[in-house]
C-alpha cells in the first residue's frame, strides 16, 4: 500500500467521515459541489456531450482511445440522494480511455424528492435508448459505484426478467447491493473504514425506499436470482463497512453458475478510484477494469 492512499485515508477520515455524519441529502450535495471545484479536468482530447438519454440527462464521454461501437453505461454513487455525472469527470474520461469505449454517465433521479424506484427506470430508460441508438448488447457494459453499483446489478436482474438483451459484462465499485443492512462488515469494520458511517445508512435507506421493500431484488440486488447475468467484475475495500455486500453478492453469483471475480484491496477506501488523481491504486484498479470490459466484450458470443 503506498504512502499516499495512507495520506487519502487520513484525510477521508477528517474531511469526509467526520463531517458527513448524519448528513441531510441536501449537505450531501452542498459538499459534493465544493468538492467539484478541487477535481482536475480531463485532458482537452476528451468530449464530453450532454445528451437526452430516454428523457435522461447525460454525459457522453469519449477520448482518442474511445471506439465508438463500444458502450459503457456509468451509474454514479452517491447513496441514492446524490451525485451527477459533471462530479465524476475526472474518472469517467479514464474509464472511457482504460474499455477504450464511449461512455453514458446518466444523471438519474435522486431521493428523497424521487424515491425508488425512480433510479432503476432511468437506468432502464437510458440503456434502452442506447440499444435504440444502434449500440450492439455484446459491445455494451454497465459500471456503477457504491449505491450505482447495486443499481448497475438491480438493472440487470430488471432486463433479463423482462426478457431483454443484458450487456456483455458489468462492473461493481464498492457496491451497496443489500439495503435491509444485515452485513456484519456495518458492524465489523465501523472504526476501519475511513469514509462511511454505517449509523448514517438508515436515515439513507429510508429516503430512497420511501417504505418499499429493503429485501426487493430490485432495490437490494443481494435478494435477487443472479441466474443468466453476465460475467461481473466486483472490487472493494478490505476495511469497508460494504465489504460483506461485495463478499455475498460475489458468492451469490458464483453460486447462480455466473462468472465473478472478486478483488478486495487493501485498506483501500470507499471506491478508492475516485482518487485518482493522487493515488496509484486507483490507477491500477481502472487498469484492471478495462482489461476485464475488453475481455468480456471480446469474448462475448454471437446470440443464438
Amino acid at each position: 500500500m503506498s504512502i499516499r492512499a495512507e495520506l487519502v485515508r487520513l484525510g477521508a477520515r477528517w474531511l469526509i467521515k467526520r463531517r458527513g455524519r448524519r448528513e441531510t441529502a441536501q449537505q450531501t450535495r452542498q459538499r459534493l459541489r465544493a468538492i467539484e471545484a478541487l477535481c482536475p479536468r480531463p485532458p482537452t482530447s476528451t468530449t464530453i456531450t450532454s445528451v437526452d438519454a430516454g428523457a435522461v440527462m447525460a454525459d457522453r464521454v469519449t477520448t482518442p482511445a474511445s471506439d465508438l461501437n463500444r458502450h459503457v453505461l456509468y451509474l454514479h454513487g452517491g447513496g441514492y440522494r446524490a451525485g451527477a455525472p459533471t462530479y465524476y469527470r475526472h474518472f469517467t474520461w479514464r474509464i472511457a480511455s482504460a474499455t477504450r469505449a464511449s461512455v453514458l454517465a446518466i444523471k438519474y433521479r435522486l431521493a428523497p424528492e424521487h424515491p425508488f424506484p425512480a433510479a432503476l427506470e432511468d437506468a432502464i430508460s437510458a440503456y434502452r435508448w442506447m440499444i435504440g441508438e444502434g449500440a450492439d448488447p455484446r459491445q455494451c457494459a454497465v459500471i456503477g459505484d457504491s449505491a450505482g453499483g447495486g443499481l448497475a446489478l438491480a438493472m440487470l436482474l430488471k432486463l433479463r426478467d423482462d426478457g431483454c438483451r443484458v450487456p456483455a459484462a458489468a462492473v461493481a465499485l464498492s457496491p451497496w447491493t443489500d439495503l435491509a443492512l444485515t452485513g456484519a462488515s456495518l458492524h465489523r469494520n465501523a472504526r476501519s473504514d475511513p469514509m462511511l458511517n454505517a449509523d448514517d445508512l438508515p436515515s439513507i435507506v429510508a429516503d430512497y425506499l420511501a417504505f418499499a421493500d429493503p429485501r426487493s431484488p430490485y432495490a437490494s440486488p443481494l435478494y435477487g436470482n443472479p441466474l443468466g447475468l453476465p460475467p461481473v467484475l466486483i472490487q472493494v475495500g478490505s476495511d469497508e463497512i460494504m465489504r460483506d455486500d461485495a463478499v455475498r453478492m460475489a458468492n451469490k453469483l458464483r453460486s447462480a453458475g455466473c462468472r465473478v471475480e472478486l478483488e478486495i484491496w487493501r485498506r483501500m477506501p470507499h471506491v478508492w478510484h475516485l482518487f485518482v488523481p493522487v493515488l496509484p491504486e486507483a490507477h491500477r484498479a481502472i487498469e484492471r477494469i478495462g482489461d476485464f470490459i475488453r475481455r468480456e466484450m471480446r469474448s462475448m458470443p454471437d446470440p443464438a
